[in-house]
């Protein structure tokens, strides 16, 4: 069988939100260039991306606690949660100028209005906790958010988790109407058959087997049909690795200084799932609770409200797990493959560092059914294990680099893109919050990758996306504006009492 050659101007590996977003944004600012998009899976969204490998939350920060920690004087740093919101907002608003647009239609096949809570239980948490909103509401992204410790105003948040609850400790919770859930499955479906009829290539079924650099400074990327077994040699000025779990072994095949000195840890998860009509009736709301002390930022519970494929659902989690798989579909050589001379001391280190991490990982790995659920008791005391399945969630990649605040081998629990130095190679590696601020991070890609060409985007950019390059925290009038228009064309419902828009 002949090989086959072909030059192309961008090729993406990976067929996830990010590759779909970054192809989507290149394809409106660039309509002229050839993508080609290779996914070794039958079709796309298949890992990280799918409904079931994620939670669906919209992370902006309204109840994930640990966005806002408590400094050691006892303030809390809002920095992060600021940052992360206005991210997320980039987002929402290209997803409606797609929608305004017609490039894709129904946006409830993949955002809809779920309120945000977050949950705590203790004389100091609820103390942290009324801290929080006070600093968080100063802001106009946070505006609307409600803060409660009377048990009457809980039982009508959280019927659910109120019910049959005994406990002498205070409890409390705030709630923001803003929040979504999303299903980043279908939506990435959707930008893929929206690039699709824009010309786009997507190869299903393609592995990339290795990626060198070509005498003229670009890219060959060797790609095996798995269908026919056939051999392609692909040749781009620009490759962006968004393969998930995969993106690190494929990093380290180009060979650049920046791909030297990181490695990865799986992470593997599960969620508990309720499909029972009758008891997915009584709670509406994503509810964030605190991770247990010395436990991973990614440990922290929450009970979501989730709409998958039209059908509303409950979800409790995540329980944590191992694996040396880097992805669901995954061989189990692949943390053992990853370990190349040049990251071992790094890896090593993380290693040493890391026993709390592991010690945890062995904890929840041993963990019964039962103990499983008596976590889930703790948010719902009623609940009955006859309603309550496992589902096992997608694998999450941890980054272990060499930081100069953490020194070597420090495990990240972020999202990192790679670049090359001369910006023909991009890499994302990492998890949370990924997907929710997508459109921010591939914005980012671009800049790094085409510092010339973004230039001249930056209109158009705007035009998609007016909130870039300004800071929505620091101008509410601008950000009502925004959000109402993106709340309309989204079929996001507005708040009811206490408006952000009353």
């Amino acid at each position: 069988m002949k090989n086959v050659m072909n030059n192309t101007d961008v090729i993406l590996i990976g067929s996830g939100i990010m590759s779909a977003t970054l192809g989507t944004l290149l394809k409106e600012v660039k309509p002229e260039w050839n993508i080609e998009v290779f996914e070794k899976l039958e079709a796309p969204a298949q890992e990280s991306s799918d409904a079931w490998n994620n939670a669906g939350t919209g992370h902006s920060a309204l109840c994930e606690l640990n966005y806002t920690p408590e400094k050691t004087d006892g303030s809390l740093d809002i920095t992060k949660a600021i940052r992360i919101n206005e991210q997320f907002q980039l987002s929402k608003q290209f997803w409606s100028h797609l929608v305004e647009k017609g490039m894709i239609e129904k946006p409830e096949d993949f955002i809809m209005p779920v309120p945000h809570l977050s949950f705590v239980e203790g004389e100091r948490n609820v103390d942290f906790l009324q801290r929080r909103v006070e600093a968080l509401t100063e802001n106009p992204l946070f505006e609307g958010m409600e803060f409660t410790d009377d048990i009457e105003t809980l039982k009508e948040w959280i019927p659910l988790m109120m019910q049959n609850r005994q406990t002498e400790e205070p409890i409390a919770a705030t709630r923001i109407e803003t929040g979504t859930d999303i299903n980043f499955g279908n939506l990435t479906r959707k930008l893929f058959s929206l690039l699709e009829d824009k010309g786009v290539s997507l190869n299903l079924g393609h592995e990339v087997e290795d990626i060198r650099r070509t005498e003229g400074g670009g890219w060959q990327v060797k790609v095996k049909d798995l269908k026919t077994g056939g051999i392609e040699y692909h040749t781009s000025r620009f490759i962006f690795i968004g393969a998930g779990g995969g993106s690190l072994p494929l990093l380290q095949k180009t060979d650049i200084p920046e791909s030297k000195k990181i490695g990865g840890f799986p992470v593997s998860g599960m969620f508990m799932v309720c499909q029972n009509p009758e008891i997915v009736e009584k709670h509406n709301a994503k509810v964030y609770g605190k991770a247990k002390v010395g436990a991973p930022p990614m440990s922290v519970p929450h009970l979501d409200t989730r709409y998958i494929d039209g059908k509303k659902s409950l979800l409790f989690g995540p329980f944590a797990g191992f694996s040396p798989k880097f992805l669901k579909t995954g061989s189990y050589f692949d943390l053992f493959g990853s370990v190349k001379p040049n990251n071992m001391f790094t890896m090593l280190s993380a290693g040493a560092k890391e026993m709390g991490l592991t010690k945890y990982l062995i904890q929840q790995v041993m963990q019964s059914n039962e103990e499983k659920m008596n976590d889930l008791r703790a948010f719902i005391p009623s609940a009955q294990s006859e309603d309550w399945d496992i589902v096992v969630a997608g694998q999450r990649v941890q980054v272990i680099k060499d930081t100069e605040k953490g020194g070597k081998g420090t495990l990240q629990f972020g999202t990192e893109v790679i670049t090359s130095e001369d910006g023909s190679v991009a890499a994302l590696l990492g998890a949370s919050p990924g997907a929710s601020v997508s459109v921010d991070v591939m914005l980012d890609v671009m800049k790094r990758c085409f510092p010339q060409e973004f230039h001249e985007w930056e209109d158009k950019i705007k035009e998609m996306i007016p909130s870039y390059g300004i800071n929505l925290s620091e101008q509410p009038d601008k950000f009502k504006e925004i959000y109402e228009t993106v709340s309309k064309r989204l079929n996001l419902k507005p708040q009811e009492e206490g408006a952000l828009l009353s």
